[in-house]
């Protein structure tokens, strides 16, 4: 799930020109579950992971976010206790917001806070697309879908099949045997830790499908 995809590139820059990144090692949690939002982050460089936690231990991957993406704002902005936990996947860089550095930089730029607002109003929408498609799609859509929309430029995934599993609601079992009839075709790679998107367009026909 992307809310970025067709916001201009560099829009969240701004938040990071008048404050130095916080270093963050692979496996470094940023923030938790339930504990109280007092800012959210620009992703200068690396990957983060958020993903949510249910009592028997169960979890559940939201998102992976790449470089020039925010994360953590809805829980910041609406003043109640975080829904999921963020850690860093690979050594990332990351630049807290507070809402002393919102106030000011939406005073500098009204624009800002107009491209705030539609960014929050798309990832809700894309959550409750994200629910339809658990609940109502087979287990191919669901793969094909997850790894078109966490692919970068180079057609690259950075996930396990454990990720993609609590990603799609699937077990280890089914995600398995679908990534392998996908490598089987000849559509992606398998790799350690990532996966290489050969023939992208054959998974966009399996989400069309």
């Amino acid at each position: 799930m992307n809310p970025e995809l067709d916001f201009p590139a560099g829009i969240w820059e701004t938040f990071a020109k008048s404050r130095p990144p916080v270093r963050c090692s692979p496996g470094y949690l940023i923030y938790l579950q339930d504990t109280e939002a007092t800012c959210f982050y620009f992703l200068k460089s690396g990957q983060v992971k958020s993903f949510i936690q249910s009592e028997d231990g169960g979890s559940r991957v939201l998102n992976i976010y790449r470089a020039g993406s925010l994360f953590g704002e809805a829980s910041f902005f609406d003043e109640l206790p975080r829904v999921s936990s963020a850690v860093a996947l690979v050594p990332c860089e990351i630049v807290p917001i507070d809402r002393e550095l919102v106030a000011q930089e939406f005073a500098r730029d009204p624009e800002l806070a107009l491209a705030m607002m539609k960014y929050l109003a798309r990832t809700v929408r894309l959550l409750s697309c994200q629910v339809d498609q658990m609940a109502f799609r087979p287990a191919r859509w669901r793969v094909a879908n997850y790894l078109l929309t966490l692919a970068s430029r180079d057609g690259t995934v950075f996930s396990t099949q454990d990720d993609i599993a609590a990603a799609v609601s699937a077990s280890r079992v089914t995600v398995s045997r679908v990534l392998n009839e996908f490598a089987r075709q000849g559509w992606l790679e398998l790799g350690y830790r990532s996966i290489q998107l050969c023939a992208p367009e054959k998974l966009l026909e399996v989400c069309k499908s």
